[in-house]
């Protein structure tokens, strides 16, 4: 199972010349297909002028869904080496738009290939890239005697607190890396000696503790 996967921190642009056409490179995270193409959509409605909006995408963890598209530039010179570069980069969950506003000078299909290619590694490059980890949220239940210091010692030792509740009991929600679940297990028990009760909620992916 892939407890890891790198994406971009949010969205954001790049844009580079070749023989006077501008390619601009929109990058944004994408959890799925339907947020992947929302986000194509907004870029060509925002840059109605430009005559080309090349785009690929690859959803999941896994990479399971990849898709792209040419937009009307010669078959496999733009989504194909957009998304070749996407997977190249071992990213995930991302979608790349490049917008190609024509200079009026032919690339021919080699020229192409490279430009578009090399708009979303430029932009990579730009943006930076974020580990996102498998995580499991859980709460953390304890009584009001040991719940200050056992929050203490879960934030000082990386432990991602999200919210503590304060009723008859206390309750600490926090993020695990499902990696670490068996560790948290003990040292909860360690540190509470045995009095704290742990429930395990969603799974999700998350940014790394102290990230």
């Amino acid at each position: 199972m892939q407890q890891q996967y790198l994406t971009v921190p949010g969205e954001g642009v790049h844009e580079t010349e070749v023989n006077r056409s501008r390619f601009r490179c929109a990058l944004a995270p994408a959890a799925t297909e339907a947020e992947a193409r929302a986000f194509i959509a907004r870029v060509r409605e925002e840059h109605p002028t430009a005559g080309h909006h090349c785009w690929a995408y690859v959803i999941g963890a896994d990479g399971g869904i990849q898709r792209a598209g040419d937009d009307g530039e010669p078959g496999g010179t733009a989504g194909a080496p957009m998304l070749q570069m996407l997977t190249r980069r071992e990213t995930r969950c991302v979608v790349a738009v490049v917008t190609r506003w024509f200079g009026g000078t032919k690339l021919g299909a080699g020229g192409l290939i490279r430009a578009y290619g090399g708009a979303v590694g430029e932009a990579l490059d730009a943006l930076g890239t974020v580990t996102r980890q498998r995580i499991r949220l859980a709460t953390v239940t304890v009584d009001h005697q040991r719940a200050g210091r056992l929050e203490n010692e879960l934030r000082s030792g990386g432990t991602r607190v999200r919210e503590v509740r304060y009723g008859t009991e206390v309750c600490i929600e926090v993020e695990i890396r499902e990696a670490d679940l068996d560790a948290f297990r003990q040292r909860l028990a360690d540190a509470t000696s045995g009095d704290a009760r742990l429930d395990l909620g969603a799974e999700s992916f998350g940014a790394p503790a102290g990230a």
